[in-house]
């Protein structure tokens, strides 16, 4: 075994922060639209959640925002002009169409990718393949910018790859890491890779919300990846039509510790059977939280399982990294504080505001991509990417000056506001050393 480290790189959040509620079954995405949103706390609150991981001692990189308005996409439904023309041209005639090319959704870099580390993969090298997204409009613009900023992250291909996303089909529809939970005995020992899905290819759906993603999807990911230790695991119908968009609202795990809610899988007992059966050296731990103690609704409203569940270099028990919304939900924080009272696996509990993220449904764990790295392949990462003491205060610094403290739905299509994303993001492939070709518009 070679020893690894768990790291983080976090989705910074964009110029075009906003409530659109683009996202049927994210219920706080449906409940806040229209709203208005405040971009600069966003990324000040990203920025901040990311230097207390950092601070921790856990290596933190960045993936930068994509280009918003993504005028390129509505060039190729026909709006012609300027791009300020495209912009005006598109809300007049599709509104809807032009609010997903303004979303400012890759945030949330737990749907950027799912990652398989060197320990579990055929050919030794981390592999990436970027999620499509295919449910939502919005998100499936993502994936070619995702792959080249995992590609700007991760460039060396003897220790990484970084592949295509799959066929942009529903048949394959892939949420990424949202979906996919890795236990271990330690980080850089083989694990068991639990993938999580929602329907079958061709299942007729009937649900209350689209399940996400499919069985398919997970079997193709996990066969390009060579990966081992693989469970297959099908999340609750009842989570999903619950507004369980996605399994990490209801689950999270590390190392050897699964923390779920009794309604995340549709078989409870025949999932953990599996994943003992797969266990490599080590004996999972289960820890269960149960309706009758926070029933489904207070576990979406408050984001509990959408915490980050990390290990603290020096400390032997885990930390759990919670919304301030776990804090001031009742139910959530009993369980919360039960956690770290117990003599569980899971020994402290911590909060950190993101307000901004939560009010359009994505928590600590969604604005982060797990990736377990060796020494070596931490050393063949990008450095410019890297989150330091520096960089976090001129990216700071940086949102700061660019960002504005307030945006509505309807500010969307104000054509300034693309002049102001794009001198934002002119300046920040700078600061990153990303060079000027990054974003579409750099090679326009």
């Amino acid at each position: 075994m070679t020893p690894a480290v768990e790291a983080n790189a976090d989705g910074l959040i964009g110029p075009t922060h906003s409530y659109a509620g683009l996202s049927p079954g994210n219920l706080a995405s449906s409940l806040n639209k229209g709203e208005a949103s405040n971009p600069r706390a966003a990324v000040l609150q990203g920025l901040d959640k990311m230097k207390a991981l950092a601070d921790l001692g856990l290596p933190q990189f960045v993936l930068p925002p994509h280009e918003r308005p993504n005028i390129p996409f509505l060039r190729s439904l026909g709006f012609w002009g300027s791009d300020a023309q495209v912009l005006e041209r598109a809300w007049k005639a599709a509104p809807s169409f032009a609010a997903a090319a303004c979303s400012a959704s890759p945030m949330w870099a737990a749907n950027a990718a799912t990652v398989t580390p060197s320990a579990d993969a055929a050919d030794g090298r981390v592999h990436f393949t970027p999620a499509n997204l295919v449910t939502n409009l919005h998100r499936s613009l993502e994936h070619q910018q995702t792959k080249r900023a995992l590609d700007a992250l991760f460039p060396n291909a003897d220790r990484f790859a970084v592949h295509d996303a799959l066929p942009s089909v529903a048949h394959l529809a892939d949420e990424g890491a949202a979906n996919h939970v890795r236990l271990c005995a330690e980080h850089g020992a083989p694990g068991v890779n639990l993938l999580v899905w929602g329907r079958e290819a061709y299942e007729p759906w009937d649900g209350r919300f689209p399940a996400r993603q499919t069985r398919e999807a997970c079997e193709a990911v996990a066969r390009r990846h060579g990966a081992s230790g693989v469970v297959l695991a099908q999340q609750s119908r009842a989570a999903i039509d619950g507004g369980t968009f996605h399994n990490d609202v209801v689950c999270v795990g590390a190392l050897d510790t699964l923390f779920f809610h009794d309604l995340a899988f549709q078989d409870t007992a025949a999932t953990q059977d599996a994943i003992r059966c797969a266990a490599e050296g080590f004996e999972p731990v289960f820890v269960e939280v149960s309706s009758a103690d926070l029933p489904l609704a207070d576990a979406i409203g408050s984001y509990l399982f959408n915490s980050m569940l990390i290990q603290v270099p020096g400390e032997d028990r885990l930390t759990l990294i919670c919304p301030t919304e776990t804090r001031d939900n009742a139910r959530s924080h009993a369980v919360a504080q039960g956690l770290a009272a117990s003599n569980g696996p899971i020994g402290r509990v911590e909060y950190v505001d993101v307000r901004q993220s939560m009010r359009n449904g994505g928590g600590p764990a969604c604005l982060r991509l797990r990736v377990v790295l060796t020494e070596a392949e931490l050393a063949a990462t990008n450095p410019g990417m890297r989150l330091t003491e520096e960089l976090h205060g001129a990216l700071s610094v940086w949102g700061a000056t660019w960002y504005r403290d307030r945006l509505a739905p309807a500010h969307l299509a104000d054509p300034q506001l693309l002049v102001e994303s794009r001198g934002a993001l002119d300046e920040l492939t700078q600061i990153l050393g990303l060079g000027g070709g990054f974003y579409p518009f750099q090679r326009a």
